[in-house]
């Protein structure tokens, strides 16, 4: 059994010519310098750190998705009525204005 003798007695499970300095508490394997890594304050080997890092990895959701979508529509509906309304209000202007303005324009110049 592999945890029954000293750790400097323990060869890495990858190279096996090197001692290892940890075990993995994930998987109990013993690893060189070289093939452990901290993470989040313990000891992992590669695989198992790779296993955890995308255990933890949000998956894209359909509702998340939806919601953006609506989000955009709403967003397109309320610019096209701003539009619109603005649209309205300078139709309901009435054209008099327009040359009203001119004429009072043209009375300031002189």
């Amino acid at each position: 059994m592999p945890g029954s003798t000293p750790i400097h007695l323990q060869r890495c499970f990858h190279h096996s010519l090197r001692e290892a300095v940890a075990r993995c508490p994930a998987c109990g394997r013993f690893y060189c310098r070289e093939c452990i890594n901290e993470h989040q304050g313990r000891l992992l080997c590669a695989s198992c750190l790779r296993r955890l890092t995308q255990a933890v990895k949000p998956k894209r959701r359909w509702p998340a998705l939806w919601g953006r979508v609506a989000a955009a529509l709403i967003g397109l509906a309320v610019t096209w009525l701003f539009f619109y309304g603005l649209g309205a209000l300078l139709i309901i202007i009435p054209s008099d204005s327009h040359e009203m303005q001119e004429h009072l324009f043209n009375t300031l110049e002189r």
